[in-house]
């Protein structure tokens, strides 16, 4: 049984996070009676920089450092979840870790985050924490639109359309069995977008029959058909050609989704699971994007 049973909030305080929080949140809480935990992590310091770099602080400094972090947590509790019960939780450590582990000893369902990134730059960058939390946790994870303009809270986020993007690689298929799930939990319009890589020789180098790009194509649906038989899933197949983060968020755009499901990998390792085109979608979606 699909359930979101435990979702976990990490915060940094900012207006971004409130907005993302008061517009989402009720949209699955709501639904799956969730257990809501509210998460700030305090970062290490010493008197130079990182603990590991020099002395600590001193003890009463660590306190009131501590006291202000759980006062500003309190009280953002009481701003943006003032509707519902939540707990809050304060814990010390390098953020993007403890939340990743602490998603892990709750066993949490979802992790939901806004992400950063301002000005000239916003397409460029991702918050650094929410970067490394995509990198590390083994749920799901729930990021927000990267808009120059935050949307109203009083601006209820819509589940009628959720977008699946698959590649046909390993975890395609519990990729969208996941969508699938969500979707029929709120009668929503599932539709599934692969992207094909370019086939135009003008900017591949090399010429493509007619004939070869009808081919990969067909093999493409072919091998899309046989995923959703496996699965049991019935969903529209919409087909791009060219640069996959661009393609996949102009689907998103095109076909007005209001919610898109991409996998981030399971490859361990040196380049650990966040890896391919899941940092450049997220930056490009105009819709908040939820990473598997």
């Amino acid at each position: 049984m699909f359930s979101l049973t435990k979702i976990l909030l990490p915060v940094d305080f900012s207006e971004r996070c409130v907005r993302a929080i008061r517009r989402a949140l009720p949209v699955l809480a709501n639904h799956f009676n969730s257990e809501i935990t509210v998460l700030h992590v305090i970062p290490t310091y010493s008197l130079f920089g990182p603990a590991e770099m020099g002395m600590t602080l001193p003890p009463d400094l660590v306190v009131k450092v501590k006291a202000q972090a759980q006062r500003h947590l309190d009280d953002f509790v009481k701003k943006a979840l003032s509707d519902r019960h939540a707990m809050a939780v304060l814990l010390e450590g390098d953020p993007a870790r403890t939340i990743a582990a602490f998603a892990d000893s709750a066993k949490s369902d979802l992790i939901m985050m806004p992400t950063h990134g301002y000005g000239t730059f916003r397409k460029l960058l991702l918050g650094s924490v929410t970067s490394k939390v995509l990198h590390d946790a083994n749920c799901p994870v729930w990021t927000s639109a990267h808009l120059d303009t935050l949307p109203s809270p009083e601006a209820p986020l819509s589940l009628g359309h959720i977008l699946c993007a698959i590649d046909l690689g390993v975890h395609s298929a519990p990729t969208l069995s996941w969508a699938h799930q969500l979707a029929a939990e709120y009668g929503a319009k599932l539709t599934l977008v692969h992207v094909v890589a370019s086939l135009d020789p003008r900017t591949e180098g090399y010429y493509f029959a007619p004939e070869w790009r009808k081919f990969v194509i067909d093999k493409a649906m072919e091998d899309i058909d046989k995923l959703q038989q496996s699965i049991h899933v019935k969903a529209d197949v919409h087909i791009e050609v060219g640069d996959v983060s661009k393609s996949v968020s102009s689907a998103a755009q095109n076909l007005r989704a209001d919610l898109l499901v991409i996998g981030r990998g399971v490859t361990v390792g040196t380049l650990g699971r966040f890896r391919t085109h899941a940092s450049a979608i997220i930056r490009q979606s105009p819709c908040p994007v939820v990473s598997l």
